[in-house]
């Protein structure tokens, strides 16, 4: 599946009811309030379950194919896993790990899903920018 509009994504993130999504996105945006892939990877980082139930393997993968044309090639490797894509020590893929894990056992009010629509429009917008989108 690959989402081509964050209308498409939005109604995916909504039939995902994952609150862990949230509290990542909200985590991240607080350790690193300018940096907004990364704040997206955590936020849509939870899709894969969805995409690819039963396939606990592959669903970061899944989920990393179903954003890489809307949200871009670093969101895109970040909600894989692959190291790399953040430059040196991989910091950015390790804090994403860090606030997937805290959200999960962490409860606090991170907020609604609508909440994420600008931010996912900013991103995706860059993107297509960039070419990636037609």
């Amino acid at each position: 599946m690959e989402l081509r509009s964050v209308e498409e994504l939005m109604d995916l993130l909504y039939a995902c009811r994952y609150d862990t999504g949230l509290r990542t996105a909200a985590l991240l945006r607080r350790a690193r309030p300018a940096d907004k892939e990364l704040q997206v990877a955590g936020l849509v980082s939870g899709i894969g379950r969805l995409l690819g139930p039963g396939d606990r393997a592959g669903q970061a993968d899944a989920a990393a194919r179903a954003v890489r044309s809307l949200l871009g090639e670093r969101v895109c490797r970040l909600v894989r896993g692959q190291p790399g894509d953040a430059g040196p020590g991989d910091d950015d893929l390790l804090r994403l790990r860090h606030a997937v894990e805290e959200g999960a056992v962490v409860a606090f009010d991170a907020g609604v899903l609508e909440d994420w629509r600008t931010v996912l429009e900013l991103v995706a917008a860059r993107n297509s920018r960039l070419g990636a989108v037609d």
